[in-house]
């Protein structure tokens, strides 16, 4: 279908780009995003293949958001001026499975020592912020930071016997310094951002 594309100069004629990774892509058509998706539809059923109905739609980007590998592309709007503008951020569904990569991890069976645990977490971490590096990251850093905070929390409180909420036990400053958690919003600052 890519090269079909290319060669028959549907670019130029639909005023569009596709985008691809692997069998996912998008296609970005000023105008004419009707036309490209038909005859997509039609090399697809001559190759004997078939779109995903529930991922396919047409979106208005400009004014509409929709999800591709992982973010959301479309209007966003900025936290200190709150003007709109078109960009990209970590996909809700993104963050949900972070959060419960993370909380089938910490999970009440895992009896690991707390070095490997440790360790094997901030691996995850750091993987799922080298991807998600790009674009307005802020809000889910925070989500995620926050997140992991509140199971970190659970899973020592657990672990060590703690009948309170384990606030003082294991503050926030403990669990992103001496216990070694990796923050994806960096280092605490002095006011414990």
């Amino acid at each position: 279908m890519l090269k079909g594309w290319r060669r028959t100069g549907r670019a130029e004629q639909y005023r569009a780009r596709i985008v691809n990774y692997a069998d996912d892509f998008v296609i970005l058509s000023r105008g004419k995003a009707e036309e490209a998706l038909g005859w997509t539809r039609g090399v697809l059923k001559r190759l004997e293949l078939t779109l995903n109905e529930k991922k396919t739609s047409l979106r208005e980007a400009r004014r509409e958001r929709f999800d591709f590998l992982g973010y959301t592309f479309g209007p966003h709007y900025s936290r200190r001026t709150g003007k709109k503008y078109l960009g990209y951020s970590p996909s809700k569904k993104s963050v949900s499975q972070m959060k419960q990569n993370v909380a089938d991890y910490l999970r009440r069976s895992n009896s690991k020592p707390w070095e490997e645990v440790k360790d094997r977490l901030n691996q995850k971490l750091r993987g799922w912020k080298a991807y998600f590096q790009l674009g307005s990251t802020a809000r889910a850093y925070r989500a995620v930071d926050e997140y992991v905070e509140e199971r970190v929390r659970h899973f020592l409180r657990r672990r060590h016997k703690v009948s309170t909420q384990g606030t003082r036990e294991f503050p926030m400053k403990r669990i992103y310094g001496e216990m070694g958690i990796y923050r994806l919003r960096g280092p605490l600052g002095d006011a414990g951002s």
